[in-house]
């Protein structure tokens, strides 16, 4: 069992940054794929980021260049560091983890989830 807790959301301007975290506990955390995903209100979840283990990682192209993800393994730590966000950017943001060898942009590949923090990112 994994359990995931978001932090950071909040409102941003538009160009300016912002840092989400998300801590996790449980067994073998570091063997796990882990990902962002937001979903905007009347949308689908999407994916954001995703980070394997060897810290391989994986970008929507919304995102891509703006956006990085990391992982502290010392601190169980997921991080998105949000870089020059943008409105279309607002969304409630969650966090996750997966079995490896899952399709890393896929919500079916992941089974835990966080409960989600809300980005509004103001023009």
């Amino acid at each position: 069992q994994v359990q995931l807790v978001e932090s950071g959301g909040g409102l941003v301007q538009a160009g300016g940054s912002l840092r989400l975290s998300c801590t996790a506990s449980g067994q073998y955390f570091s063997t796990y794929n882990m990902g962002w995903f937001r979903q905007a209100p009347g949308k689908e979840r999407e994916f954001v980021a995703a980070i394997t283990w060897g810290s391989v990682t994986t970008y929507a192209d919304s995102v891509k260049g703006r956006f990085t993800i990391s992982i502290d393994d010392a601190k169980n730590t997921l991080y998105l560091q949000m870089n020059s966000p943008k409105p279309e950017d607002t969304a409630v943001y969650y966090c996750s983890a997966g079995a490896r060898g899952g399709v890393v942009t896929s919500t079916e590949s992941y089974d835990y989830w966080g409960q989600g923090t809300q980005v509004t990112v103001s023009s």
